[in-house]
């Protein structure tokens, strides 16, 4: 069995730990209604997040391993499972309540990529031509304006918009890295355009996923990034980069493809509201703080108590 296998499983879950932690440092942090970088500064201030871009971090790395030999459409559709893992740490750590509608999904979640997996087979990429590297490069631009767009919104419509938004430039990065993670030296790795415009995407994908994750539904946000990082994707890893099903398998691979992204997409659907009790775990954690606050503000002077009351709130 190629080892590509192993970093595929070991990426899915590190995908969903790192994305249920950077859900913690986003609710803690204070929601902003426009795209600005400022927003990544402010998450850093949480150990949450920078554990969670830890998590992703290692994720990417062996993701991008995984797409040296693995076709686009096992690799996008089995880090949506990450969604999974998502879910059961929400479950474990703040309790939310799973309807059976969902732990069915869920299951039908599992099945598909058990297909994806089936069918899938090893080949070396091709590499991306002029026309199809310069429109992945105009993306950048017209992600940032869209997003900037969406970020005005509220509620659930603006967590799922961005969360899509994210979703194409993490599946952009994804399509970049395919032919990228075939090349042979270091050096020509660090001088190929391939890698500054995956940077580039992950970039923007990161700055927009964390403005979803402050509007809504940490599983809505997660189901609708997946869905628009696997479905265009997998096709042009079908279409541009010679991935391959193994002869004869070509319905279980489409069944099983179907599967995942509607099984990630009903997750939209029966997401509960899963960042308000995030809130609410949070508050109740803090609220054994209130103590320690009341002797900080009582002994020290005007300047450090606003710094101190600033670090509490």
């Amino acid at each position: 069995m190629s080892i590509a296998w192993l970093y595929l499983v070991a990426s899915v879950f590190a995908y969903g730990a790192g994305n249920f932690l950077q859900a913690v440092a986003a609710t803690r942090t204070v929601a902003r209604r426009t795209l600005h970088p400022r927003l990544l500064l402010r998450l850093a201030g949480h150990r949450s997040y920078l554990l969670g871009i830890f998590c992703q971090i290692v994720a990417s790395v062996l993701a991008f391993l995984a797409r040296a030999e693995l076709p686009l459409f096992l690799v996008q559709s089995s880090v949506a499972a990450g969604l999974g893992v998502t879910v059961l740490l929400g479950v474990v750590v703040f309790g939310w309540r799973l309807p059976r509608a969902e732990l069915l999904v869920l299951s039908l979640l599992g099945l598909g990529v058990t297909c994806l997996i089936i069918s899938a087979q090893t080949s070396p990429s091709r590499q991306l031509g002029p026309i199809v590297l310069g429109m992945l490069i105009a993306l950048i631009p017209l992600l940032a304006v869209l997003g900037r767009s969406a970020a005005r919104w509220q509620g659930a419509q603006a967590s799922v918009a961005l969360g899509s938004l994210a979703g194409l430039a993490f599946g952009a990065a994804a399509v970049v890295s395919r032919p990228l993670a075939g090349e042979e030296s270091l050096a020509g790795f660090i001088t190929n355009p391939l890698l500054y415009v995956l940077l580039a995407h992950a970039g923007i994908g990161q700055l927009l996923l964390g403005l979803a994750l402050q509007h809504g539904s940490t599983t809505a946000t997660v189901a609708a990034m997946d869905a628009a990082a696997a479905i265009p994707a997998a096709a042009a890893g079908l279409l541009l980069l010679g991935d391959k099903i193994v002869p004869g398998l070509e319905p279980l691979a489409a069944a099983g493809f179907v599967m995942t992204i509607g099984a990630v997409l009903a997750l939209v659907r029966y997401a509960g509201p899963q960042q308000h009790d995030i809130a609410e775990s949070l508050r109740t954690s803090l609220g054994t703080l209130a103590p320690r606050r009341e002797v900080l503000l009582s002994s020290a002077n005007a300047s450090s108590t606003s710094t101190a009351a600033e670090r509490l709130q």
